[in-house]
């Protein structure tokens, strides 16, 4: 018999905005996506999650259904992922635990918070880097996840509205905009509860970086005007030894993939065929090049590098850039390394 825990992100007790806030918990707390009081949604679990509990529970699973609203109370459910303790001190994942974890998602960001933490408690420091860690790696296994979205409908273009000064990038492929989506996963909540007590696992890459977060699916770096338009902006973009750009010139977007999130930039494929399990980070800038035609004139295309590998950096050269990572927004003020950490995380599959 398998206990699961079934985890939903609330609104932490001192956020502004009730639902809709976001904050510690990443992203609010019932995937609604509008405004609304906090005491609406605050104890009363969504359809999904009490359905998909329903179904746990008719499998012979004994279900916790379990509401964190802040890191401390992730940290607390994820403790229950632990293995014994080892000989070097270390806290460390088991990998026979008959406990199953399940997160339900009202958006990536939310999902994100959680793998976010399991790797803050399971990696360990440089100084104490076990032999038994692959060479690789700086996490070992992440526990399994299961993945419950609360929008079983989740489909739109992915566009954000004209007017928006926001990242670039707010326009992604048609068809699931959500990770649970992208990667195929089953959305009722039947067939996640069936995935979960069956077993299958589906170990994917993460992308880890050097501002103490982690991306599973990508990030995209640029910003729009008041119209809509694309901004260009300068800085350096390595991968491994590659250099796609060295500052010099305009970027009107760069694409750093771990799935196909942010593949499609404009209309423009930026990324070619990105694999969250291939141990590989794909890169791509998008810069604007004037060109000679025929009649003497001149025209502007768009060109696009690209470039794969183990490690990616960006060094913006004049001041902040905009990025969505994740669905999250954010700046970019100075040079950020991402690194791919091969088959870290993994999803239940049916």
């Amino acid at each position: 018999m398998y206990d699961v825990l079934l985890l939903t992100l609330g609104p932490g007790r001192a956020e502004p905005g009730g639902c809709g806030g976001g904050g510690a918990a990443a992203g609010g707390c019932c995937g609604t996506g509008g405004p609304g009081p906090v005491e609406d949604c605050r104890d009363t679990p969504r359809v999904p999650v009490l359905s998909c509990a329903d179904a746990l529970t008719a499998a012979g699973a004994r279900v916790e259904m379990i509401t964190a609203r802040s890191d401390a109370e992730i940290d607390e459910t994820l403790a229950r992922l632990d293995a014994p303790a080892r000989p070097d001190g270390l806290t460390w994942p088991d990998q026979e635990t008959k406990t199953r974890l399940v997160v339900a998602t009202a958006s990536d960001a939310q999902l994100r918070a959680v793998v976010r933490r399991l790797v803050r408690r399971y990696a360990p420091a440089p100084s104490r880097r076990p032999a038994d860690l692959a060479a690789d790696r700086t996490v070992p296994d992440l526990p399994p996840v299961g993945l419950l979205p609360l929008d079983p409908m989740s489909r739109s273009s992915d566009t954000e509205p004209a007017g928006s000064t926001g990242p670039a990038g707010s326009t992604g492929p048609a068809g699931p905009v959500d990770l649970p989506g992208r990667l195929g996963l089953p959305r009722d909540p039947a067939r996640v509860a069936a995935a979960v007590l069956g077993g299958r696992v589906h170990r994917l890459d993460l992308l880890r970086n050097d501002g103490g977060s982690v991306t599973l699916d990508g990030a995209l770096i640029g910003g729009a005007d008041e119209a809509g338009r694309p901004v260009p902006w300068r800085g350096r973009v390595e991968v491994d030894d590659a250099v796609l750009s060295t500052g010099d010139d305009p970027l009107l977007a760069c694409v750093i993939g771990n799935g196909t999130g942010y593949a499609v930039h404009e209309g423009v494929p930026l990324l070619a065929a990105p694999d969250p399990a291939d141990g590989q980070v794909d890169v791509a800038v998008a810069v604007p090049v004037t060109v000679p035609t025929g009649s003497g004139g001149s025209r502007v295309r768009l060109e696009v590098r690209r470039a794969r590998g183990r490690a990616v950096s960006v060094h913006p050269r004049d001041g902040e850039v905009p990025y969505l990572d994740d669905g999250v927004d954010g700046s970019l003020r100075r040079k950020r390394s991402w690194w791919i950490e091969r088959g870290a995380w993994a999803v239940y599959r049916d």
